[in-house]
């Protein structure tokens, strides 16, 4: 189970990919979520539609929490700028891929946002990583990545639930989860490190982030209140 305290209510445990191409997709969909979600993650899809900060602003004014998750990568001063251009908006998660200085820029400028360090992308396997040069296996490479996101100032990491364990075993109990790739039935898009919402948090998530489960239900927000009643049980033992 998770060891970050940060997280007081289960209810903020699920955060919805808010993967559509345009605003105003973006805005039914957030009010057909009501109540049901209360976390959103704004991607890179996003991003390009124009609407980003005017959907950030709207969503913090709401009382939503938001994750900006733009992977930012780029020469450390500039990824520090963005940084704090970004903690003005009010977001709560911002994440970084890149080598420790950007991290470390980025952990100086995030103000009251909280960075995330993007460990290896949940669409990737093993020989993904092989093909990219990474000599190592993905669990190793997670650890790495997260002991050095820690020392350098961030608050946790991206990583799929399937290395959550070795993360709650080998580093910091402070370290902040976060886990994509959640698929409550069985899955058969382009995501290859996945697993379910029950084996994530007992992996160790703290958070998990569901994007076309919730979106391409027939109902999503009967799909979102599901899950959310699986977390509620879960914490409730």
């Amino acid at each position: 189970m998770p060891t970050n305290t940060s997280v007081t209510d289960p209810a903020e445990r699920l955060i919805f990919a808010l993967d559509v191409p345009d605003a105003e997709r973006a805005r039914r969909l957030i009010a057909t979520l009501g109540d049901h979600v209360r976390h959103y993650k704004l991607g890179l899809e996003l991003f390009l539609s124009g609407a980003y900060f005017e959907l950030a602003d709207e969503l913090d004014a709401a009382g939503k929490q938001v994750f900006a998750d733009l992977k930012l990568f780029d020469v450390p001063a500039t990824v520090g700028r963005a940084v704090a251009q970004l903690s003005k908006r009010g977001v709560d998660f911002i994440t970084v891929h890149g080598q420790d200085a950007m991290l470390a820029e980025a952990a100086a400028n995030k103000g009251d946002s909280r960075i995330l360090a993007v460990t290896a992308l949940t669409s990737l396997d093993q020989g993904d990583l092989d093909d990219l040069g990474f000599d190592c296996d993905v669990g190793a490479l997670v650890l790495s990545r997260a002991k050095r996101a820690l020392k350098l100032g961030c608050d946790g990491v991206v990583s799929s639930g399937l290395e959550a364990p070795a993360l709650r075993a080998g580093a910091d109990p402070a370290l902040v989860v976060v886990c994509p790739g959640i698929r409550p039935v069985a899955n058969t898009d382009d995501q290859k490190r996945t697993l379910g919402v029950e084996q994530a948090f007992a992996n160790g998530a703290d958070y998990i982030v569901v994007g076309r489960p919730i979106r391409d239900a027939d109902d999503p927000a009967a799909a979102a209140a599901g899950i959310q009643a699986q977390i509620a049980s879960i914490f409730a033992r």
